[in-house]
C-alpha cells in the first residue's frame, strides 16, 4: 500500500507546439499575388511573353512525366501540340468557306482537342510500350514527318500552308478575345484575359503531375526508369505504365498546343516542326529531369530567352536584326541554351531547380531514393 501511494505520477504528455508556416510558404503566397496583378501593369509584350512561357510549361511537364520520371524519349512533342491546337480549331470552328468546322461551344472543343491528342497517344502507345530510349526517339520522329505532311495537305482542315485562324474561347460569359472588358478600370483584351486563363490550367496540370509524381505511379515510373528488368519482377506492369504515360503525356501537349493556339489566334504548320520538338527536350534538361518545377523553370529560360533578346537586340553587342550583319536573336538564344544544355550536363545534372534545392536548408519534401521527382 505504501508503494502504490509514494509512487510518483506519471508524467503528462508534452503539450503539442504549432508549427509555424516557413518561409517557403510565404514565398509562393507573394509569387501568386504578384502573377495576379501582372496584368494591371505590363504592357501587351511581356503578356504574351509570359503566356508563351506557360504553354511550354504545360507542355514540358507532360514531357519530364514521359522522359524525366520514366525514361522514355520522345521526339514527337509537337505532334501532338499540332492536335490540339488544330483540334481545336476544327471542333469550334463554324465551318464556313473552304475549312470544316463542326460549330461545337469552345469550352467543349477545348476538353475535346485535349482527349483528341490523348487519343492519338494512344494509337502509338502500344509502340511507346514496347520501344524504349533512341529506339522510341526515332519512332516519335517519325510522327513529325506525318504531322507535317497531313498539315500542310490537308487543306480542308487545317487550311494548308496559310494556317486557320483560332475561334476565341468562350468560358463563363467571358470570350477571351481583344474585345475590351474592364477590370478596376484597367482595359482587358485577349493577352489579359488569356494570362488568367493559362495560370489556371498550369496551376492545375503542374498540380495533377506532381500528385502523380509523389504517388504510386511516381514510384513505378522512376522504377522502370531505373532499372526496366527490376520493376518487372516487382510487379510493375511496364509497358502499360509506359503506353498509359505517353497518352498523359501527349494530352499535356494537347493542352498546350490549345493554349498556343490561342495566343497566336492563328495556326500555322511551320510552328510545330523538329525545332520545337528540341526546344521541349532542352527545356526539361535544362530546368530539371523528372521535377515539375524543374520543367516549369526550363521552359521559362527557354521560351524567354529570344524574347528578351529580340526586345533589347539594339542594346546587345553582336545581336541584331537578321541581315544587318550580327547574330539574330533567334539565332543568340540557341546558342546560349545551347550552352546552358552542355553545362547543365556537365556540371549540373539535377538542372537549373537543383540551385535552389541546394541553397535551401528545408527538410525535402518526399523520402530518398526519389531524386527525379518534383522535390
Amino acid at each position: 500500500m505504501s508503494d502504490v501511494l509514494t509512487k510518483p505520477a506519471p508524467e503528462a504528455p508534452p503539450a503539442r507546439t504549432r508549427k509555424l508556416p516557413g518561409p517557403r510558404i510565404y514565398v509562393w503566397a507573394a509569387g501568386a499575388v504578384l502573377l495576379l496583378v501582372l496584368p494591371f501593369y505590363l504592357e501587351r509584350f511581356w503578356l504574351q511573353a509570359g503566356l508563351f512561357a506557360m504553354a511550354a510549361a504545360i507542355g514540358a511537364i507532360g514531357l519530364n512525366l514521359l522522359t524525366g520520371a520514366t525514361g522514355q524519349l520522345s521526339m514527337g512533342h509537337a505532334f501532338f501540340l499540332a492536335v490540339g491546337a488544330y483540334g481545336y480549331c476544327v471542333f469550334a470552328g463554324d465551318g464556313d468557306g473552304e475549312l470544316t468546322g463542326l460549330g461545337l461551344p469552345t469550352w467543349l472543343a477545348l476538353v475535346l482537342a485535349v482527349g483528341l491528342a490523348g487519343v492519338a497517344g494512344g494509337v502509338f502507345s502500344p509502340i511507346a510500350g514496347r520501344l524504349r530510349g533512341a529506339y522510341l526517339g526515332i519512332a516519335t520522329l517519325a510522327l513529325i514527318f506525318i504531322g507535317q505532311h497531313v498539315l500542310f495537305n490537308a487543306h480542308d482542315l487545317t487550311g494548308g500552308f496559310n494556317g486557320r485562324d483560332v475561334p476565341p474561347l468562350s468560358l463563363f460569359g467571358i470570350t477571351f478575345d481583344d474585345s475590351e472588358l474592364l477590370v478596376a478600370a484597367v482595359p482587358f483584351g485577349a493577352s489579359e484575359k488569356l494570362w488568367y486563363l493559362g495560370l489556371v490550367l498550369l496551376a492545375a496540370g503542374g498540380l495533377f503531375a506532381r500528385g502523380v509524381l509523389r504517388g504510386r505511379p511516381g514510384r513505378a515510373m522512376n522504377a522502370i526508369r531505373d532499372h526496366q528488368i527490376a520493376a518487372g519482377v516487382m510487379g510493375v506492369p511496364v509497358a502499360r505504365y509506359r503506353a498509359a504515360v505517353f497518352v498523359l503525356s501527349s494530352m499535356y501537349a494537347g493542352l498546350a498546343g490549345v493554349l498556343l493556339a490561342m495566343i497566336f489566334q492563328r495556326t500555322v504548320p511551320e510552328y510545330f516542326g523538329m525545332v520545337i520538338s528540341l526546344e521541349y527536350l532542352a527545356m526539361i534538361v535544362i530546368g530539371g529531369l523528372g521535377s515539375v518545377s524543374g520543367a516549369v523553370v526550363g521552359a521559362v529560360f527557354v521560351s524567354l530567352l529570344p524574347q528578351i533578346l529580340t526586345r533589347y537586340s539594339d542594346s546587345l553587342p553582336l545581336v541584331s536584326e537578321a541581315g544587318t550583319g550580327g547574330v539574330s536573336p533567334g539565332e543568340a538564344a540557341k546558342y546560349l541554351y545551347g550552352a546552358a544544355l552542355v553545362a547543365v550536363v556537365l556540371f549540373l545534372p539535377g538542372g537549373l531547380v537543383r540551385l535552389a534545392a541546394r541553397r535551401s536548408s528545408a527538410t525535402p519534401e518526399e523520402p530518398s531514393g526519389t531524386e527525379g521527382n518534383d522535390r
